[in-house]
């Protein structure tokens, strides 16, 4: 893995240098477009506007439009902005783990000790294992400042990025105004089917079958020439009746049934 950033996490006088490399990686098979009638390679030319030509990236620079002023922002712009050249994870405040929504989380970094001792590293991370917290912290990255998670995954210090308040949306659904009641049968039903699915999480037990399908696809069109299709591939696959709509209770002593005839 190659780092993106080195800086150091602080928090009161201690200084924690660490680098950050991403966590996660993108599996999905890279595909580009091409014109349907001769398969040429379909190409998004940079063009000027003003003088036509195609500019390579090292020559684009970014500009902000309030419809009367064009104000031209180079990289050496984004570069001075005092965020953008502090090196400095801010701790802001210690936590309880459980009061992170989910919902904020969005891009995952792990951080690696950057330093001939790591006993700085170490401290943090038993500091965050013994009292079941989670640090919330500041920093700028990619030119823009980020609130995240600092918290512990299998020893290691990992930077989860968190949404800003203002980027959440809120859930607003008028179905869900109505006092629809759920009978007491019910509940015990469903906390039946609950039940029978019961079981601990393990993520490499789930693959993206999508992702898998496609590539199948694509090998089987290569050793064909080119001839087969997703049908000849797969098979031709039922098409899909109207949904029907069925008595709560009785889908759910079906899917009780169904799941324990499985288990």
């Amino acid at each position: 893995m190659r780092a993106i950033w080195k800086g150091a996490v602080t928090f009161g006088l201690v200084n924690v240098p660490v680098k950050i490399y991403s966590a996660t990686e993108d599996h999905d098979v890279s595909l580009h477009q091409v014109h349907d009638a001769d398969g040429g390679r379909i190409r998004y030319r940079r063009v000027c506007e003003v003088c036509g030509e195609t500019v390579p990236y090292e020559h684009i620079d970014k500009a902000y439009d309030d419809g009367e002023h064009v104000v031209v922002l180079t990289r050496e712009d984004f570069a001075a902005l005092p965020a953008e050249s502090n090196r400095e994870i801010e701790v802001v405040e210690f936590v309880p783990s459980d009061q992170v929504d989910p919902i904020l989380l969005d891009r995952t970094y792990y951080l690696e000790p950057d330093s001939t001792s790591p006993k700085a590293y170490v401290l943090l991370r038993r500091t965050l294992e013994e009292t079941d917290r989670t640090a919330i912290v500041k920093f700028a990255l990619r030119q823009r400042t980020r609130l995240a998670a600092l918290r512990v995954r299998d020893e290691v210090l990992t930077l989860q990025t968190l949404l800003w308040a203002d980027e959440i949306r809120a859930a607003e659904f008028p179905a869900l105004d109505g006092s629809t009641s759920v009978s007491d049968k019910e509940l015990a039903m469903s906390a039946q089917l609950v039940s029978a699915y019961e079981a601990d999480f393990a993520p490499e037990e789930y693959t993206d079958e999508y992702q898998a399908q496609l590539r199948q696809l694509i090998d089987a069109k290569i050793e064909k020439g080119d001839t087969m299709d997703a049908a000849e591939t797969f098979g031709e696959q039922p098409e899909g009746e109207g949904a029907e709509v069925v008595d709560l209770m009785e889908a759910l002593r079906r899917s009780v049934a169904a799941q324990r005839k499985t288990g």
